[in-house]
């Protein structure tokens, strides 16, 4: 049997710390989106269209879907607590999103992410492995044309894009809890969240599109996937758990209590 070979940069002490950092986070995720998955499929009063975008967000097998339901989600939060329905009632808010609407949505996201995540395997961008040889990336080592076009196509669909939904409905939404003296969740943790995962990750890919990647040490390059992929984890507590409307089905699916809807606030 041929001696496993340590990749190049790392020790066996590297290998098990972020074997472990991978190990951990990755369990953490699994449960908590589960959790949050099996609870919205077995009590039907979770089962609504903004809770969908939940739903598909737990699903967390593709990082371009992930973060275009990021987007959604910020959007759809806007329209439930800046509407002129919401001040009135709950439930009309909560109907204005139709079926329809949110399911052709969720469908041209999974498309679109099916889509542009292929786009390597048919020549346009290449993927290889991360660092260590755990995972598969886009092979940013390469820094040629194809991998520049694509790269930079992905940042402006794929983060700048939802960042700025992101930014603009949670302000509006911040600018709305203040008007009405009343802040239901803070408004600016989850693009935080967003930025703080994959921030350091995009920048890393972005530098191979101009520079030499090599140059900066395979630890380094390991330690940002790393901090990438802690992003389910964060998705669950602040999306499933951390969300009014959804955290209710979950509870009510750990301990069998009844949902209790929230109560909303009237503005003046």
């Amino acid at each position: 049997m041929a001696a496993f070979t340590l990749p190049e940069g790392f020790t066996e002490f590297d290998m098990f710390t972020f074997g472990s950092a991978l190990l951990v986070g990755g369990l953490l995720g699994f449960v908590l989106n589960a959790i949050s998955i099996v609870s919205f499929l077995t009590v039907k009063q979770m089962r609504t269209p903004s809770n969908f975008f939940v739903f598909n967000l737990a699903g967390m097998i593709a990082v371009l879907a992930s973060i275009s339901f990021m987007g959604v989600l910020a959007w759809d939060r806007y329209h439930q607590y800046c509407t002129s329905e919401y001040n009135i009632s709950p439930v009309l808010t909560r109907q204005k999103l139709f079926w329809s609407t949110t399911l052709t949505m969720s469908g041209l996201i999974w498309i679109l992410s099916i889509f542009w995540a292929a786009v390597p395997l048919m020549g346009w961008g290449v993927y290889d492995f991360e660092p260590m040889r755990t995972c598969c990336t886009l092979d940013y080592t390469r820094g040629d044309r194809d991998y520049v076009t694509y790269m930079l196509t992905l940042v402006v669909f794929y983060l700048i894009f939802p960042a700025y939904t992101m930014f603009s409905c949670y302000d509006a939404i911040h600018k709305h809890f203040k008007k009405i003296h009343h802040h239901r969740f803070n408004t600016s943790i989850p693009l935080r969240v967003m930025l703080m995962c994959w921030g350091p990750y995009v920048l890393m890919c972005i530098y191979a599109c101009f520079e030499n990647v090599k140059v900066v040490s395979p630890k380094l390059r390991m330690v940002l996937p790393v901090i990438a992929k802690t992003n389910p984890f964060f998705n669950a507590l602040l999306y499933s758990f951390g969300n009014e409307f959804y955290r209710g089905g979950v509870w009510h699916f750990l301990t069998g209590q009844k949902i209790v809807d929230p109560v909303i606030k009237k503005s003046n």
